[in-house]
């Protein structure tokens, strides 16, 4: 694994999330439900590190409370004490790491699906060290480890009856009525379900534009005002026609500044 957890940090593709939605036998709109809930955007951070959470009630049971007089912000009885989101998560595993590598892994969620490096069995991985470097790859990597969670646990059937509060209750926990996860999923397929579905090109680019240092807004597959800004900049910069367009020679030029 990389020790700085980072890697190339590619996107969704079509054929990843054909894969899962074929998997657990369920609709895009059922996918994309929990993909929104659960990160509202990319699974990487634009610096391509796989975005996490640390846990520190679950580093104390894992490291079975021996680090919670010394390192009470990552060892506590009590959940939260997060702190700020993205890179800083970093710097609380990073600690973590120091005290007890494996156990740091198994309590922080990772990328899109922020699947529990604890549940890497549930997943599909043999260890964790294994899937926290397939985390570290790709989305198509996280979200298969997403739905191997899902199969796993058995929700497959709450998702695909569409009953938010039992799969909500197997995915985020007994506690999820206090985040309103279920309602919140149940919106959010609602509007999936009714609506424009999040376009995987779009998505890529935004992804693939905001590591370039672009701001193309949220990454949510809708080539909005935001993402049509930055993909004029993007353009000018590279010599194209700023169009704000997503041309395949655009499409072309962001893989290969980007990926290349």
């Amino acid at each position: 694994m990389s020790e700085n957890f980072k890697s190339t940090g590619l996107p969704i593709s079509r054929a990843g999330f054909g894969a899962v939605a074929e998997k657990l036998r369920v609709f895009a709109a059922d996918i994309w439900a929990v993909l929104t809930v659960e990160t509202r955007g990319s699974g990487f951070l634009t610096d391509r590190r796989p975005l996490i959470l640390f846990e520190r009630h679950v580093f104390r049971r894992h490291t079975k409370g021996r680090h919670d007089a010394t390192h009470p912000d990552l060892s506590n009885a009590r959940p939260g004490g997060y702190g700020p989101g993205g890179a800083q998560q970093y710097e609380r595993l990073g600690r973590a790491l120091v005290l007890d590598r494996t156990a740091a892994l198994k309590s922080a969620s990772w990328g899109i699906g922020q699947v529990m490096g604890g549940n890497f069995a549930m997943a599909g991985y043999a260890d964790v060290e294994t899937m926290v470097d397939a985390m570290v790859n790709d989305e198509d990597a996280q979200l298969d480890a997403m739905a191997g969670f899902i199969d796993s646990a058995g929700l497959g059937p709450a998702l695909r009856a569409h009953d938010w509060p039992s799969f909500a209750r197997g995915y985020n926990g007994r506690d999820y009525a206090k985040n309103h996860y279920d309602t919140r999923l149940a919106a959010a397929h609602e509007r999936f379900s009714r609506g424009q579905l999040p376009d995987l090109a779009t998505r890529r680019a935004q992804v693939l534009l905001g590591y370039l240092g672009y701001q193309p807004g949220p990454v949510d597959g809708v080539l909005g005002r935001f993402t049509r800004a930055a993909l004029e900049d993007f353009q000018a910069d590279e010599k194209l026609d700023p169009s704000g367009e997503l041309d395949a020679e655009t499409s072309e030029r962001l893989d290969e500044r980007a990926l290349g």
